[in-house]
């Protein structure tokens, strides 16, 4: 922890020495377009560009539509089960149930594929992973520029799917429904099999970046964090998405020419079908929660103002649940016929991914442990990432003891579990970055009250609306049903006054957002004191991200940056051994230009 005596003696040292303070080139926005661009070419300089600012920027446009359309499907699953009978569109019950059926269908499928896989990596990771490596862009600008394209088609396929007779299999497309169904099920698969292409190009990239474009001095183990978790998740990216790919276009196929895979009238198994699918699938869940992690790493020392406890550990520990993540698949099947054997093996191995996990957030812990802890937004969210990431993976843990599991299974608790993973981890924790990073991304600063408000809202309509969920699958509420017995209404009722609760503290958060860019005062390069290369940038940076490059040090060491009241923000100090250096005279741990 940096003392107040530290602090005082780097304010004298730069009273006494101007020269000792870093001082941040400012340059043009890569936001901003050469003057006389007309409309047009600043539409097509966004479309067709290659700054993978810009790209991710795009990205984050992109995945924040589809959140409020998983959003207004979520709404629409919490309103109907207000009631035990389905009635909300009006008509017979059953046209109720078939609805239903599509709300909660097109909801699974746009979260997960069209939001939680691509929110942190495509967005976040596309726009600062470069910038802490100190480099300009990613190995690969028209490859990240074709990924973004390619989940722009994928999206329109979804469009289609909302356009013509809809979705109802379940998110997972399970045969033989998705095979006999009449609904738009080749639309739907063809889209996530354009967005599987568009989540390996992007991860193939970030491998390839981070292995080629580290600055000089910045080994492995001197990468922030932040690149481990999207590093493993790339690494994930490119070994587990094709095989959901063959599996799509097996049942495309399947569908339309009655090859006989999955069909057991024509020598298949349906089972097979879950093999392939949870092979990906449970791998793509550490696809959404790596990410999340990464961030916490980043936040958490941040405004501990303290280095990040047992880094090594933290490292290691994403490989590892990258790679245990590929040997868990069929505890989503111990109900589908798996043998004695198989369900015994994928128990223990669920049980042994558990303590990666377990090891990052004891670090987190650990990190604050006699901190100077600042409760702004970030770090609001990260806190409450550490206590709901918690409740879903201790309720993990029930699903993965057999016994259990076979009470439990497709009810409820299921529901509650994977949102307080995918949900309560994923989303707040992109939320925590989102506000960690706005400053830097658009030089603007927001209402840090209101925003810490918002996430109280969050926090506060998250446990209401899916810890009853958890009351309801003990009970024996089985998920996936419209209608249900009186004596589960009062837990339903809870949970849907917890959405609205939620969706207001979402809609605040991003209000307060979306304000701050057109009223929100000039941001300082550094608000936060953070010592990651980004910061080393101007607020917004410029199209190059650098304009001069800067020096390469270790990512948790606050002890060089002290706050300065005329910035309102941080400012970094040389120390001793740097004193009087310029640019020309670089010493050895300086990056190359890159």
């Amino acid at each position: 922890m940096i003392s107040q005596s530290r602090q005082h003696s780097l304010l004298q040292a730069i009273e006494e020495d101007p020269d000792r303070r870093v001082d941040i080139p400012q340059g043009p926005s890569y936001l901003t377009n050469p003057p006389g661009t007309t409309f047009w070419q600043g539409v097509a300089s966004w479309v067709f560009t290659l700054d993978h600012k810009r790209i991710g920027v795009m990205y984050l446009c992109g995945i924040m539509t589809s959140f409020l359309l998983g959003g207004f499907y979520a709404g629409w699953v919490r309103f109907e089960l207000w009631n035990p009978t389905p009635n909300l569109v009006g008509g017979s019950v059953q046209e109720a149930q078939d609805a239903y059926n599509q709300a909660f269908t097109l909801h699974g499928a746009i979260m997960t594929f069209l939001f939680i896989i691509p929110s942190i990596p495509a967005a976040l990771g596309n726009i600062f992973l470069p910038m802490m490596l100190g480099a300009k862009d990613v190995a690969f600008p028209r490859l990240n520029l074709a990924s973004f394209h390619l989940w722009c088609v994928g999206a329109l396929f979804f469009v289609a799917t909302l356009l013509s007779s809809g979705l109802d299999t379940g998110w997972t497309f399970y045969t033989p429904y998705s095979t006999t169904t009449s609904t738009s099920v080749i639309f739907a698969t063809m889209g996530v099999f354009i967005l599987g292409f568009s989540s390996i190009f992007t991860g193939l990239n970030f491998v390839v970046t981070v292995n080629t474009m580290r600055p000089k001095g910045m080994t492995w183990f001197k990468m922030p964090l932040f690149l481990w978790g999207i590093y493993s998740t790339a690494i994930i990216q490119v070994l587990a998405t094709p095989v959901l790919a063959i599996t799509l276009v097996l049942l495309i196929l399947e569908r339309t020419l009655g090859i006989g895979i999955f069909d057991p009238l024509l020598g298949g198994d349906p089972v097979l079908y879950q093999h392939f699918f949870w092979f990906y699938s449970h791998p793509a869940v550490y696809i959404m929660i790596l990410p999340a992690m990464a961030i916490i790493s980043e936040v958490i020392p941040v405004f501990s103002r303290k280095h990040i406890f047992g880094y090594t550990f933290i490292a290691y520990s994403s490989v590892a649940i990258a790679l245990l993540g590929f040997l868990v698949w069929g505890h989503h099947m111990f109900t589908s016929t798996e043998s004695k054997l198989a369900a015994v093996i994928f128990s223990a191995l669920t049980f042994t991914v558990s303590i990666p996990s377990a090891i990052k957030v004891f670090n987190w812990l650990t990190t604050m442990y006699k901190g100077s802890i600042h409760l702004q937004a970030p770090m609001c969210y990260a806190l409450s990432f550490l206590f709901l990431f918690t409740i879903g993976g201790l309720t993990g843990l029930f699903l993965g003891a057999l016994a259990v599991d076979v009470h439990l299974h497709d009810t409820y608790f299921v529901v509650a579990h994977f949102h307080y993973v995918m949900m309560g981890g994923t989303l707040i924790a992109f939320l925590a970055g989102l506000h960690y990073w706005w400053p830097k991304m658009f030089g603007k600063m927001y209402n840090e009250t209101l925003a810490r408000i918002a996430c109280l809202l969050v926090f506060v309509g998250f446990n209401l609306t899916f810890f009853p969920q958890f009351i309801l699958g003990t009970q024996g509420m089985p998920r996936r049903y419209a209608g249900y017995k009186p004596e589960f209404q009062f837990y339903h009722q809870m949970s849907t006054t917890g959405f609205v609760v939620l969706g207001t503290g979402l809609f605040l958060a991003a209000g307060v957002l979306i304000y701050s860019l057109f009223r929100g005062k000039k941001a300082p390069n550094n608000p936060w004191g953070a010592a990651t290369l980004e910061w080393k940038s101007c607020s917004p940076p410029t199209h190059h991200n650098f304009e001069v490059q800067p020096w390469v040090g270790s990512p948790y060491v606050y002890d060089d940056f002290v706050y300065d009241p005329d910035e309102e923000g941080y400012v970094e100090v040389l120390p001793d051994l740097k004193r009087g250096l310029k640019p020309a005279e670089k010493p050895s741990d300086q990056p190359a230009t890159t």
